[in-house]
């Protein structure tokens, strides 16, 4: 069994968690309860195999040198994970976190469609620098998005519900989304209400 299999069985029993110890089976957490996989345990090259599998160069380079290193991937059509890569006692192991995709890319559409909206009330056209707004807010929608999800998917792993867990991230990341937001509009208003020569061109970046 390949760590995509591992991460496939991990989301069909809705575990927040996947674990990997050298020594011992793989393990997952469902409401926060660990539970072992009917498997084998893994050795270190095991786990180590598997972790260079997924890591790019640089990762590689990083968890040789500091023997860690956080990094994401994604398995197409079936979730994004965070993966905490670690050595413990001279052993690899590591924590993948799930992160469905499917409820990022249902928020980026609505911020596209907020986007447009502005562009019309204001009305501006779709143009160069408009685009690269949209991207910008779609990046900052993406980023908000994950810091809810994260902390939603550690908070069930702790034991609470799901609607618990919902409303309490929303109380624990208010704050820094509130202030990221802030600071992107703070950003493009010179833009909006800017004035001198190009500022035409560049004004629709800001609204959207």
């Amino acid at each position: 069994m390949d760590i995509s299999d591992l991460l496939a069985f991990s989301v069909k029993n809705k575990a927040s968690d996947l674990h990997l110890s050298s020594g011992l089976p793989p393990m997952i957490r469902v409401h926060g309860d660990l539970r072992m996989i009917n498997l084998p345990a893994f050795d270190h090259v095991q786990v180590h195999a598997m972790l260079y599998d997924i890591m790019n160069d640089g990762q590689r380079k990083t968890f040789e040198e500091t023997l860690e290193c956080d990094f994401s991937f994604e398995i197409q059509n079936l979730a994004r994970f965070r993966v905490n890569a670690f050595n413990q006692h001279r052993c690899a192991g590591a924590v993948f976190r799930t992160i469905p995709s499917i409820t990022i890319m249902v928020a980026l559409p609505l911020s596209i469609f907020g986007a447009c909206l502005a562009l019309w009330v204001f009305g501006e056209s779709l143009s160069l620098p408009s685009i690269i707004g949209i991207l910008m807010l779609s990046g900052i929608v993406g980023k908000n998005g994950i810091l809810l999800l994260d902390c939603i998917i550690e908070t069930i792993a702790s034991g609470k519900s799901r609607h618990e867990a919902i409303l309490e991230a929303a109380q624990q990341r208010a704050k820094p989304i509130v202030m990221t937001s802030v600071a992107m509009i703070a950003g493009m208003l010179p833009l909006l209400l800017g004035f001198g020569a190009g500022n035409a061109f560049r004004e629709p970046m800001a609204v959207g």
